[in-house]
């Protein structure tokens, strides 16, 4: 499990990546962040939610409604023109980021 910050800090990210795949609901975000990280990113849904409605209030995501065969019906999420483009800016940052801080952390390997 990682700190509670860093999984805030990078919760956007990762939806809209994850959002580029397909539209997902939101337990279905959850279990696939999970799922892929072999259980090691946890997110829980009261970081997810406030995250999603963030996201679409900036128009980087929009929802939807669809029935179900059984159940209620569940609120979908996609992304949008504008969500793929910063999620491209998000991306370029974030490996600009890990590039940074791996040569800070560098210890001396003599």
């Amino acid at each position: 499990m990682f700190n509670r910050e860093l999984v805030k800090g990078s919760t956007s990210l990762l939806v809209l990546q994850l959002l580029t795949e397909r539209d997902m609901y939101g337990y279905e975000l959850v279990k696939e962040m999970d799922n892929r990280s072999d259980h090691n990113f946890q997110i829980k849904e009261g970081t997810l939610y406030p995250a999603l409605h963030k996201l679409e209030k900036q128009e980087y995501i929009e929802c939807y409604w669809e029935k179900q065969t059984k159940g209620p019906a569940r609120k979908y999420y996609r992304i949008t023109t504008e969500g793929q483009s910063i999620l491209d800016e998000k991306t370029s940052e974030w490996y600009r980021y890990v590039q940074v801080m791996n040569s800070l952390i560098r210890r001396n390997e003599s």
